[in-house]
């Protein structure tokens, strides 16, 4: 594994920040988004982080920010690892999950959701409007169309045609869909100060029916504490979630780490203990200073960064 700091492509949006490379510093820290609403991403999911940004210039919240954010890609069809047009299980099945977790603490997450095109929303409403935190499969659905969301057929005719064409392979090997992205995690920090987060995938090509990977497991996918910061991971679900890779991220920053010093802890912690040869974990920080760091086992790790100033969006090149 390449442990150096790495370039990525970005979008990062923050007057006087542009060409900024290396880590925090004593005196000034360069990743320092702080006093200005902010979110970041995995991925190169500009959309989502400017989507994200709107909200809040609109009047939203953190929790408004990261719900808009992440129904971006859920609605994308091109986007063939999130939501609508995602790659289905080895059945042919579009499954979706998704989490989401506000400043209070709230969380609300589905599992194993077929038929619904945003799936962050019902987990959304889970935490809002039930005594739970999770619900799965058939429930989840039921619960979705009580609260007005309507079914939609998910499988598109692209992905229906690659998993047609890996069924002829008669190989079972889940896949990570690096060439198209992979799971969103979605970061934001609001102009008040507090910090809320979301995740939403339809997770690895061709998985068994009935798999469910770390994203609509909070601590795992995401995690916030609004004393601290959040996090947010990619990747290889399994992997995440024998290590809780978020929650661990969070508690690192409680204790003095930095985001960047946090990400590569919980990435260390990983490759210490795992075969992770082919496989892919990144995550992504952001501490209540404004702070952000992020790390991958994979040489890069492209993530988007967006920062509202002045209410205007302002491009300043990447980190």
């Amino acid at each position: 594994m390449n442990r150096k700091t790495f370039l990525s492509r970005t979008a990062l949006l923050a007057a006087g920040l542009a060409g900024l490379r290396g880590k925090a510093q004593a005196t000034h820290n360069p990743n320092s988004l702080s006093g200005h609403p902010a979110v970041i991403a995995t991925w190169d999911n500009r959309g989502a982080t400017e989507a994200a940004i709107q909200r809040m210039l609109k009047g939203g919240n953190a929790l408004d920010a990261v719900e808009a954010g992440a129904r971006v890609p859920e609605a994308d069809p091109e986007d063939q690892s999130v939501g609508y047009g995602g790659r289905p299980d080895r059945d042919g099945k579009v499954t979706l999950d998704a989490c989401i977790m506000d400043a209070k603490g709230r969380a609300g997450a589905v599992t194993f959701l077929q038929h619904i095109m945003h799936p962050v929303s019902v987990a959304r409403k889970v935490m809002e409007e039930t005594p739970h935190v999770t619900l799965s499969g058939a429930g989840a659905l039921r619960f979705a169309l009580e609260q007005g969301f309507e079914k939609t057929e998910l499988l598109t005719g692209k992905s229906r045609g690659q998993w047609e064409e890996w069924l002829k392979k008669g190989v079972y090997n889940p896949a990570i869909n690096h060439r198209q992205h992979d799971t969103i995690g979605i970061l934001a920090l609001d102009a008040q100060g507090h910090i809320a987060g979301a995740c939403t995938t339809s997770g690895l090509s061709y998985k068994m029916h009935g798999r469910v990977g770390d994203s609509p497991v909070i601590g795992a996918g995401m995690y916030v504490d609004n004393e601290v910061g959040g996090a947010c991971a990619t990747g290889i679900g399994e992997l995440v979630l024998k290590t809780l890779g978020s929650f661990l991220i969070v508690e690192l920053m409680r204790n003095g780490s930095t985001p960047q010093e946090a990400c590569e802890e919980a990435v260390r912690r990983i490759v210490k203990k795992y075969d992770t040869r082919g496989g892919q974990v990144g995550y992504l920080a952001l501490n209540k200073n404004g702070e952000h760091g992020a790390f991958s086992i994979r040489k890069t790790f492209p993530y988007a960064l967006y920062q509202a100033k002045e209410n205007r969006l302002l491009k300043a090149g990447h980190l």
